[in-house]
């Protein structure tokens, strides 16, 4: 499944190869050659994944990875570290101060799509074309075929990516906001109330393999998605 990454990389033959590499892969690329260029990036669009080199003008990959993981926006987006320094002790900072993954120049642009598969299968699993199946529901990303105890369901696109996001985060309590940015995307704006309209829309669609009681209502929070309703949905 498409990704948008950035890179945050400031020798424009690496930036390259990076870009070309994961466009080619199907991915989204943004580009930033300092952390200045990519918090201007990341106002505009949150991205799923950043890869960030190490020693950059200014303010240093390990620098800005801590910036990321401080601030509530950012704080989960999956970080890969690029760099050429290979000592323990730097693989060891490097994941310290808040990167997911720790990738030493020279570098194949094979492994790194691997190690970007690799992070964001971890860290963003709604991002993946992996199937998901929860108490009898499953749902296949790329046939984009839902079914509940083998039979067919009928899901709209935005109830599809509701529930594909939801049963990749089973038992967590999500807010509308949470929902919004995962779902529609942070640079999207519209209504919070327009989450309840798809939950209703979502939950009627389940109704035939009664699978509407897997998702419940957290009041004064938000919704979770549950393998054991306790009881039917509100």
């Amino acid at each position: 499944m498409s990704s948008t990454i950035l890179v945050v990389e400031d020798e424009p033959a690496i930036a390259e190869l990076v870009a070309v590499n994961l466009s080619f892969a199907g991915h989204k690329v943004l580009r930033a050659a300092d952390t200045i260029a990519a918090d201007t990036l990341i106002r505009a669009e949150l991205p799923d994944l950043v890869l960030v080199d190490w020693m950059l003008p200014g303010t240093s990959g390990v620098q800005y990875a801590r910036q990321l993981r401080a601030h509530e926006r950012t704080a989960n987006i999956p970080i890969i570290m690029l760099t050429a320094r290979s000592e323990e002790s730097d693989k060891v900072e490097g994941l310290d101060s808040g990167a997911d993954d720790y990738v030493t120049k020279p570098f194949s642009p094979k492994e790194l799509l691997a190690r970007i598969k690799a992070v964001i299968r971890r860290r963003a699993p709604q991002l993946t074309d992996d199937a998901v199946e929860v108490a009898g529901l499953k749902l296949d990303p790329l046939t984009h075929r839902v079914s509940g105890h083998a039979s067919p369901l009928e899901l709209g696109p935005t109830e599809f990516r509701l529930l594909h996001y939801f049963m990749t985060h089973p038992e967590r309590v999500h807010s509308r906001n949470q929902l919004l940015d995962h779902v529609w995307g942070d640079h999207v704006f519209v209504e919070e109330r327009t989450v309840d309209v798809h939950i209703r829309r979502l939950r009627q669609a389940l109704v035939p393999s009664r699978h509407d009681r897997h998702i419940e209502t957290v009041r004064g929070s938000g919704y979770r998605f549950t393998a054991q309703p306790t009881s039917p949905a509100a």
